[in-house]
């Protein structure tokens, strides 16, 4: 049975049986992460996680991403908190880089598990949403990673050692290069990846099986999975990575950067970055 929800902006809830699945929805942008997708986003995993029928959430994107970061300019019509404003001193740079780790957190310490759907594009803050997932399905043809680490700083969390591991993780974020989904299934930064075209049908047939499982078993036994790779020190390893962010966005290469950004735009100011790679 699948039952849509009407309560959101930037993004669609369906219930599928014991499964919700939520959609950004934002195509025009790639799903780009404005405030309030985030926002939105967050609220409906904190409601489910709390409903006893639904046993796992399944993330996806509409239109021909995943979703390509955050948001730098969502336009006039987004909502914006008003406690957000731009940093202004480097402290506040670190604040504002932790509210990433602290949000995203939200994702892996979801009760119940978080399933991540990937095609297209999930780059730069695409991929702290799907690395903060308990499991990811990619298409073949998807591309993962962290293409800012060229100009602007560092991932703002940092999830990719424990996927990953570390030789993998420093080629991706040594030189912001990209992976198919078939590579990062190979390397581990996935679980797996299938053929653009049975994407949806894969997810949601391994989302119906984990929701086949108890509510409260799944939330133990996703618990102590999660505990193991706290003990692996996680949780300390994002506020480190939020403090090396911020120390990137110091690096003389950022600050070329952001002076071609403001002269030429968006577009010219990463065709000059990545002209070198390609």
């Amino acid at each position: 049975m699948t039952d849509v929800l009407e309560k959101y902006r930037t993004i669609l809830t369906e219930r599928i049986d014991g499964i919700l699945r939520i959609t950004l929805n934002r195509p025009e942008r790639r799903n780009a992460l404005s405030p309030e997708l985030q926002d939105e986003l967050l609220d409906a995993v904190r409601e489910a996680q709390y409903d006893k029928s639904i046993r796992v959430i399944l993330i996806r994107g509409a239109g021909p991403s995943f979703c390509a970061g955050y948001d730098l300019n969502p336009g006039p019509s987004a909502q914006v908190r008003a406690d957000y404003k731009i940093p202004e001193t480097i402290e506040e740079d670190v604040a504002l880089c932790l509210t990433f780790g602290e949000k995203w957190g939200k994702l892996w310490h979801s009760r119940i598990p978080v399933i991540a759907q990937v095609h297209g594009y999930c780059v730069a803050g695409g991929t702290d949403l799907a690395l903060h997932c308990d499991m990811i399905i990619a298409a073949d043809d998807a591309k993962l990673g962290f293409p800012p680490v060229r100009s602007q700083g560092g991932p703002p969390t940092h999830m990719w050692v424990y996927h990953a591991g570390p030789q993998w993780t420093k080629r991706l974020l040594l030189t912001g290069d990209t992976l198919s989904g078939q590579k990062a299934a190979e390397v581990g930064l996935v679980l797996e990846s299938v053929p653009a075209e049975e994407l949806n049908d894969h997810a949601l047939a391994l989302a119906t099986r984990v929701s086949c499982v108890g509510h409260d078993l799944l939330v133990h036994n996703k618990r102590i999975v999660n505990l193991a790779v706290e003990l692996m020190g996680r949780g300390t390893m994002q506020m480190l990575a939020a403090i090396h962010d911020t120390l990137g966005h110091n690096a003389p290469e950022a600050f070329e950067f952001n002076e071609r950004l403001r002269t030429d735009g968006l577009r010219a100011a990463v065709a000059e970055r990545d002209g070198k790679f390609a």
